[in-house]
């Protein structure tokens, strides 16, 4: 058996497999997104039964195989269980994690779009941010990072000042202070708008988790 290895990242998507295993998609700073299988992880008492489910966050000792991983063992530092705890924050969470899992590939660098999701589910948790701004902030950074987000969209000269300043500000601020700031409910729907009208254009998918935020 080859020798393991150590991964920093975080559950996106844990399934059933079997009758006491999950399939886990995890996303990696070291790989990116990367399928594993937890073995006996269903099994009461077992050592991966509380670290193969989402929002889970840490550090993953994997076999690697030849088509999937083995997870061996877990180390998590962060379960967000402020966000489990609360319906609308699990949803937006839910979402932000399939937006991650569409838009992560194998074997590349992902500790860009892993940082994202971190600090974005730790916004989630601050009563005082708006949920619909830390979306659209998300959104539109994710997209960055992957090369989907048109520049340009920051000079739109419909836009209002505040709303191409919102959008400038996103686009050019690093991770760790993309969360400092509030605005007006009208300059959120200008982006929001704009946002929307980008993500439909170029996502070709259906999200499923986004279809269940709408309905709220």
């Amino acid at each position: 058996m080859s020798e393991p290895i150590t991964l920093t990242g975080m559950v996106l998507l844990s399934v059933p497999s079997g009758d006491y295993d999950r399939r886990v998609v995890l996303l990696t700073k070291e790989r990116g997104k990367i399928t594993a299988f937890a073995r006996g992880a269903r099994r009461q008492g077992s050592a991966l039964l509380g670290a193969s489910v989402p929002f889970c966050f840490g550090s993953f000792k994997l076999f690697e195989g030849r088509t999937a991983y083995t997870l061996a063992s877990a180390s998590i530092d962060q379960y967000f269980q402020k966000l489990k705890s609360d319906l609308d924050g699990s949803l937006y969470g839910f979402y932000f994690m399939e937006l991650a899992e569409y838009y992560g590939r194998e074997n590349l660098d992902a500790s860009m779009m892993l940082n994202l999701l971190y600090v974005s589910l730790k916004a989630l948790e601050n009563p005082r941010l708006d949920d619909r701004l830390v979306r659209y902030i998300y959104e539109i950074k994710l997209m960055q990072i992957n090369g989907e987000f048109p520049f340009s969209a920051a000079e739109d000269p419909t836009l209002s000042e505040s709303a191409r300043y919102m959008i400038a500000f996103i686009l050019n601020t690093p991770m760790q202070k993309l969360y400092t700031f509030t605005v007006t409910d009208e300059v959120l729907g200008e982006v929001a708008a704009v946002q929307d009208r980008i993500r439909q254009g170029t996502l070709d998918r259906r999200i499923r988790s986004l279809e269940m935020l709408q309905a709220l």
